[in-house]
This record gives C-alpha cells, sequence and structure tokens, in this order.
C-alpha cells in the first residue's frame, strides 16, 4: 500500500517578511556611513578653522614684532634698548636715507622718496597718495600695488636697520619673519614721513586745551605712520597693522 507524504506550501509570510529585514538592515547600513561621512567631514572643517586661526594669530604676532622693530628704527636703538651702532643697513650707518634731525632735513628727504616710483625707499616713505591701502592693490595705475612694496629697497625686513636676530632658518626666533626665501614670504614694514606746521601747535588739533594735556615736544615737527604686514605660513594669510608715532624729545 503507497503512502503519500503530505505536502505544505511555503509560507509567503515568512518570505515576505525576511525581505522586509534585509531592507531594514541596507538602510541602517547607509545611515550608519552617512554619520561617519558627515563626523569626517565636520572633523576636517573644525582642523581647517583651527589651523587658518592658528596661521592668522602667527602672522599677527609677526606683524606687532614688525611694528616694535620700526620703532627701534625710528629711536636709533638696538632690540635690546641701547644705542645704535653698527655698519651698513644696521643703523642706517650706510644707508643713503636717514631720519631727519633738524627741519632743514625734512623737506631734502621728501624730495627724495616723492622722486621713487613708490614714494618709498629703504623703508622710508613719503605720505602715501591714490590707493592708500597698497598691500589691496593689483592695479599699479591707481598706485603702488603690493608687489611693488614688498621688495628690497623699497620696505624693510625685521631687523635690517636695528640688528634684532631673527635666528636661523633652522632655529628662527620667529619661524615667519626668519623666512625671506622670496618677496611674499616673512614681513615687512614702511615708516611715512609726515611734517605739520607749526602754527597747528596753537589751533587746538595737537594741545589738548588749557591744562595742556598733550603736549608735543618735537624736534623737528614730524609725526611716524608705521605700516607692518606679515605674511602667514599659507597662501591666504596676511595681516596689516598700523600705528602713528611720534617721538618725543626728551629734556637736556
Amino acid at each position: 500500500m503507497n503512502k503519500t507524504m503530505p505536502y505544505h506550501s511555503p509560507n509567503t509570510n515568512t518570505l515576505r517578511q525576511s525581505g522586509v529585514a534585509l531592507f531594514v538592515v541596507i538602510v541602517f547600513v547607509m545611515l550608519s556611513m552617512l554619520l561617519a561621512l558627515w563626523a569626517s567631514r565636520t572633523s576636517l572643517f573644525n582642523e581647517l578653522v583651527v589651523g587658518n586661526d592658528a596661521d592668522y594669530q602667527r602672522a599677527f604676532e609677526a606683524a606687532q614684532a614688525l611694528l616694535q622693530d620700526a620703532e627701534l628704527d625710528i629711536r636709533g636703538e638696538k632690540a635690546d634698548g641701547s644705542i645704535c651702532a653698527g655698519s651698513g643697513d644696521i643703523c642706517r650707518t650706510g644707508t643713503a636715507d636717514k631720519f631727519p634731525v633738524e627741519s632743514k632735513d625734512v623737506g631734502l628727504l621728501l624730495i627724495t622718496l616723492g622722486g621713487q616710483t613708490t614714494q618709498c625707499r629703504n623703508g622710508l616713505c613719503a605720505k602715501r597718495s591714490g590707493k592708500v591701502d597698497f598691500w589691496n592693490n593689483t592695479d599699479a595705475t591707481k598706485g603702488p600695488t603690493l608687489a611693488q612694496m614688498a621688495t628690497a629697497g623699497v620696505g624693510a625686513r625685521y631687523g635690517q636697520y636695528t640688528g634684532a636676530a631673527v635666528g636661523t632658518t633652522t632655529s628662527p626666533a620667529n619661524p615667519i619673519l626668519a623666512d625671506t626665501s622670496a618677496d611674499n614670504r616673512g614681513g615687512w614694514y614702511w615708516i611715512e614721513v609726515l611734517p605739520y606746521d607749526d602754527s597747528s601747535k596753537n589751533s587746538g588739533l595737537i594741545i589738548g586745551g588749557p591744562n595742556n594735556l598733550l603736549s608735543l615736544n618735537l624736534t623737528p615737527n614730524i609725526v611716524y605712520r608705521i605700516t607692518s604686514l606679515a605674511f602667514g605660513r599659507k597662501p591666504n594669510t596676511l595681516v596689516v597693522l598700523q600705528q602713528t608715532y611720534a617721538r618725543q624729545k626728551l629734556k637736556d
């Protein structure tokens, strides 16, 4: 007698549930991948922001050091505050352009500087005209450009006229200022010589009222405007600082 085994058809609900589970797993895997990608991009962005900020801060400190070096240049002092003495560019001993000591020297210096294309030479400048912010200028017809100003013989490097040490490439005192491998590396400063009329002393513009709150004792009557510029280690980092400096004549 033949016996037949009972036949059971496959459960379609079970097959359908297995397919849904696979789809859910694929969705979770894709979401995990997207989250990992988002986290990596966020981390990379934060790293770029921190790196750019650090590079800007380094360039800012270099620009501040250039301002201080320019002040020492004006006062004729070395970095340690002692009276400057040296040869060549240091202390401007062998440099043609020097800071005016008497009123008669001012006119001669400004005539010399005014004859230059950039109105600057050896870090000294006549009052700029045209496009004053030369660091943003690329059109020479509108005034000096950064490429014209940031070059030897026009701008001044850190320590060039004061003898301040920048260290070596392997052991730099400041890694930005020590890099003079190209004109668009390191830092520069320029000092504008700005004379004023003696009559301004009695106009109330300089002396601060009856209490003489802002008495300036200048000889000659000159105020200097210093512009310092430092390039960062990254290509797009550039810091420019300006300050006005009045060198008071000390009483004997």
